[in-house]
């Protein structure tokens, strides 16, 4: 018999035929563009589950899935899923470890530009008839200091990118590699020192318990006047308050945001009527939502709806990772597991 494998919030037509295609002499393949929690009675025979960002692959989807083998998420981050219980249940968990460096990193320097060069403030001047120059003088990169957390595959393309613009380059990371530096002729340095001595400020660390607000009120205060900041990589990163905070007292000059702090309360209509009640009417959440929707009222703040890993060719490369992390399931060879 088969394996049963189900992927969840998949939508674009293209990838579900490029799917099944590559795994139907392999197993039974299900598609649900639903989050994984919606539609647990309908695949709890699943063998293999293949998700993504959005749905958060708890204990509670653990236990309604007792077939389940493997969770294969289709991203390099995996902070939705509760890795130590899926090990506790003997369930192997991998992931696309590499896949959009040059796709994020593009998207960061999109963001950087749009700050830049004002182009918000340029687009909604001219769409009102309004074609003077007036408050849109930009900066130029060449000569600015850019502050880059974290090092790993997409950091050191923006790195890359960075020394192409001409511009200096501060970096921290808790594993420093200096031979890399010297290669790229960057320097490393504490979180502190790069606050303070950062132009632009980019983030590319994963999330997780110690990165959880990295950027936070204790020391946005120490961040360059005038800087800006971008985040392509996870909202936790930064706590909203702190940023809306350094946005008001003009510590900070503008921020691009391809991802916000709790992100996943930002649903369509239909989804967000379909949660529970005690989720719907989460104090917190309600208060962290409303930051959200004032932070991106801002002219000086840039937001895109996290799609900076969104390219045809990134998207060709999550897939063809992830039938290559079943099939080798499927045939005793796993391959990119985590949390081993």
């Amino acid at each position: 018999m088969k394996p049963l494998i189900s992927f969840v919030d998949i939508d674009e037509t293209w990838e579900v035929e490029y799917l099944k295609k590559a795994l139907a002499d392999k197993c039974t393949f299900k598609n649900f563009s639903e989050t994984a929690d919606l539609v647990l009675s309908e695949i709890k025979d699943t063998t293999i589950l293949s998700t993504f960002i959005q749905s958060k692959v708890n204990k509670k989807v653990i236990d309604a899935l007792p077939a389940l083998r493997l969770i294969t998420t289709r991203s390099t981050g995996f902070d939705h899923i509760d890795i130590e219980y899926a090990r506790s249940k003997g369930i192997a968990v991998s992931n696309v470890p590499t896949y959009g460096e040059n796709t994020v990193a593009e998207h960061t320097f999109a963001l950087i530009l749009s700050i830049a060069r004002n182009l918000k403030k340029a687009h909604f001047k001219s769409v009102e008839g309004d074609f003077s120059i007036k408050e849109l003088m930009g900066f130029d990169l060449k000569g600015r200091t850019i502050g880059v957390v974290g090092t790993g595959h997409i950091g050191l393309r923006v790195i890359k990118m960075a020394v192409g613009f001409s511009m200096n380059v501060l970096a921290h990371d808790p594993m420093p590699n200096q031979f890399l530096a010297e290669i790229l002729g960057f320097k490393f340095t504490d979180l502190d020192s790069l606050l303070k001595n950062s132009d632009i400020i980019t983030l590319h660390a994963p999330y997780n318990k110690k990165t959880h607000h990295l950027i936070n009120m204790d020391n946005i205060g120490l961040i360059k006047k005038g800087a800006i900041l971008i985040n392509t990589a996870r909202g936790g990163l930064v706590d909203t308050l702190a940023l809306t905070k350094a946005l008001d007292s003009g510590i900070l000059s503008g921020a691009g945001l391809d991802v916000l702090e709790s992100e996943d309360i930002i649903l369509e209509e239909r989804q967000l009527l379909m949660r529970k009640k005690k989720d719907y009417y989460n104090p917190e959440k309600l208060q962290l939502a409303l930051r959200n929707a004032l932070l991106l009222q801002r002219e000086n703040v840039i937001f895109t709806p996290h799609i900076g890993f969104y390219s045809k060719e990134a998207l060709q490369r999550i897939l063809d990772v992830t039938i290559h992390n079943i099939i080798g399931f499927i045939d005793g060879n796993p391959s990119n597991l985590v949390g081993c």
